[in-house]
């Protein structure tokens, strides 16, 4: 199947027009017809492309193994936007947040003191944003966590892993996990990198 014309793409839908100084966070949630997961960075509205297997299995992959692991007080969820302030509403992939600031079926975002652990998998259109752009908003905004998920050249995945150093505001390196994902912080937790296309099979 090929894709549809750029004309025929805006006959059929209306891309929203900015106001003046950006949108706002909460515009995403009053916006009519966005495309899902529809983001905010720097005022300006993110649309992401159609998700590849990869980035649909590592998800379900991380989100098992996380889910094993939490410790009381946490969960996880998918694809949940983080407020990071009034121009800056990015969508991690996985986040883990504290359990208490779950505020039932209708929350669309999280508080960034709220989260402890945020996760992006990179995609062909979001290299740019989730090697530089999120991690550095991740960052400032004080989350303690963060772990960026690229494909090798078999298809498997490789996390990088990231601490905040609270002086800096800024995330350094703790590790690069290949094949095997074990580690002691935020809490102890492991998956089989391996497994991303099997689900147990």
């Amino acid at each position: 199947m090929s894709a549809a014309p750029d004309d025929d793409l805006a006959e059929h839908y209306h891309y929203p027009v900015p106001p003046p100084q950006g949108w706002v966070a909460e515009d995403l949630d009053l916006l009519p017809d966005l495309p899902r997961h529809t983001e905010l960075i720097d005022g300006s509205l993110v649309f992401v492309s159609p998700q590849r297997k990869f980035h649909t299995r590592v998800m379900w992959l991380l989100e098992r193994a996380l889910l094993a692991h939490l410790p009381t007080g946490l969960d996880v969820d998918r694809e949940m936007g983080i407020r990071l302030d009034s121009s800056n509403r990015p969508e991690p992939d996985l986040l883990v947040y504290r359990a208490e600031a779950d505020t039932g079926a209708d929350q669309t975002w999280y508080a960034p003191e709220d989260v402890v652990l945020a996760v992006e998998v990179v995609s062909p259109d979001s290299v740019g944003r989730d090697r530089d752009v999120k991690p550095r908003k991740y960052a400032a905004a004080g989350i303690g966590h963060f772990w960026r998920v690229e494909a090798n050249d078999d298809g498997l995945p490789i996390v990088y892993v990231y601490e905040l150093d609270p002086a800096l505001k800024a995330y350094t390196p703790t590790g690069i996990h290949h094949n095997k994902l074990r580690l002691d912080v935020p809490f102890p937790v492991e998956a089989d990198l391996t497994e991303v296309y099997n689900r147990g099979r």
